[in-house]
């Protein structure tokens, strides 16, 4: 296959800002996970008998059921997170295909 003159390859991935923003977000996010599973084995250890890892905190079963809810929430928003900033990071690699280059289907 023939080559043209005016072809660079280069043009189909262009250079994007650099993606250091989503880098940091990912960080934030996995720290948000971290924490999130902290407070959550704190809860459920308390809730199973275990002396409580947060004083006062989580001493009654209330505290404790509502130290476990508010982990698995920050969990749920850390992972949310962490696909979100992955996702937009891996979107600016796609090529820019220009609908005449694609193969025609009849």
């Amino acid at each position: 296959m023939k080559l043209s003159d005016g072809f660079d390859a280069r043009r189909l991935r262009p250079k994007g800002q650099s993606n250091w923003r989503f880098r940091f977000g990912a960080a934030f996010a996995a720290l948000l996970a971290t924490c999130g599973v902290l407070l959550a084995m704190a809860g459920a250890a308390s809730l199973l008998g275990r002396p409580p890892a947060l004083g006062e905190l989580n001493a009654s079963p209330l505290g404790s059921a509502i130290i476990l809810a508010v982990g698995l929430f920050v969990l749920y928003l850390g992972i949310w997170l962490w696909r979100r900033c992955r996702r937009r990071a891996r979107q600016s690699r796609e090529l820019n295909m220009s609908p005449h280059l694609m193969k025609k289907h009849d």
